[in-house]
């Protein structure tokens, strides 16, 4: 296999030019990027702080400065024994560079800056092909991504399906839940299970930036309701959907 020569290093500058190149990385990589959060948002996003919030833009490039890959993660803390975690909103390599280690690397600097942060560990959200329409699988077949491919590709990283009913609140037909979707989640410390409050609390802190506090907190509520108030949930293989999903 070809080495490749690259370095990760977060972007803080808004007018970084590493942003508009991680946005056409984006851009290619996902079958639906008007569903991303867009580019043009980065550089608000990366200067914004708040207690409850740091949005985080890391990418890697090679020494000439070209892109290869990126990924866009926002640190959510929450108070007492909890902690928070992180939430990776999405990650992107190059086509050319896939399979090279440069998402390996960067998921890695992500875990040990929330480590770093005192935070309990990763969430994501990833599709899973067994709710994929036959439509978005054609698409994204053009991107030269397989959805089953990518989850084996996310659980090798360490990342583990969080067994409950999720969905994202917008996004689907017509404006509703996008329900193809299943969380993610990999601890800091090794864990076969994640407290539900973890879950709700960082779901809530995370989708407060644009459904507002009280929609937020009314979708983190109802996401623990289909959960049963579980004291905590277990951790499937990242290749498994929610088991949920089998009864539907």
């Amino acid at each position: 296999m070809t080495s490749l020569t690259f370095t990760l290093r977060h972007v803080t500058d808004p007018d970084d030019p590493a942003i508009a190149a991680f946005g056409r990385v984006q851009e290619a990589s996902y079958y639906a990027p008007d569903m991303l959060i867009p580019p043009e948002v980065f550089s608000h996003l990366i200067t914004r702080r708040s207690p409850q919030r740091e949005d985080r833009l890391l990418v890697a490039q090679t020494p000439g400065g070209e892109v290869l890959g990126g990924t866009l993660y926002a640190l959510l803390p929450l108070p007492g024994e909890l902690r928070g975690a992180g939430f990776n909103s999405f990650m992107a390599v190059t086509r050319a560079a896939r399979g090279m280690g440069v998402g390996r690397a960067l998921h890695g600097e992500t875990l040990c800056v929330v480590q770093a942060a005192g935070l309990a560990g990763m969430f994501a959200d990833s599709v899973h092909p067994g709710r994929q329409s036959a439509e978005d699988r054609a698409v994204e077949a053009a991107t030269g991504v397989d959805p089953a491919q990518r989850r084996a590709a996310l659980h090798a990283l360490g990342l583990r399906t969080v067994d409950v009913p999720y969905w994202q609140p917008v996004g689907g037909p017509d404006g509703g839940p996008l329900t193809d979707l299943d969380l993610l989640y990999q601890p800091v410390q090794p864990a076969g299970r994640v407290p539900l409050a973890l879950v709700t609390g960082v779901l809530r802190a995370y989708w407060s930036g644009w459904l507002g506090e009280g929609r937020a907190q009314a979708e983190a509520q109802a996401l623990a309701e289909r959960a049963g108030h579980a004291l905590d949930v277990p951790l499937l293989p990242g290749t498994r959907a929610a088991t949920w999903w089998d009864r539907r």
